[in-house]
């Protein structure tokens, strides 16, 4: 993603469904996050259509350093583009910390 690029609703909801693939390539990840979220996975794909559901998918990740960080790496984005989808999906301004 271009430094300073704007993400919208429907990039993060697109960036939360990638983060959802990524997880249910490994059992064990989908494990945990089934696990922490109560659902079944014959009840993901629905679920994947609910906005709130997806602002829930970036909120599990974002809480999760290792799994931020590899979900960033295999978007090809960095971590910070991550929080700032799971700020838009949450409704919650988003702020770039400056070092």
């Amino acid at each position: 993603m271009a430094k300073g690029a704007r993400i919208t609703r429907k990039i993060a909801e697109n960036l939360a469904i990638q983060a959802l693939g990524f997880m249910a390539a490994d059992p064990e990840r989908l494990g945990a996050f089934l696990a922490a979220t109560g659902i079944g996975p014959e009840m993901i794909r629905r679920a994947a259509a609910e906005p709130s559901f997806l602002a829930g998918v970036l909120d599990y990740v974002v809480a999760d350093e290792p799994l931020l960080i590899a979900v960033a790496e295999h978007a090809e984005l960095g971590p910070q583009d991550i929080e700032h989808a799971q700020a838009v999906l949450g409704g919650r301004p988003w702020r770039r910390e400056v070092p």
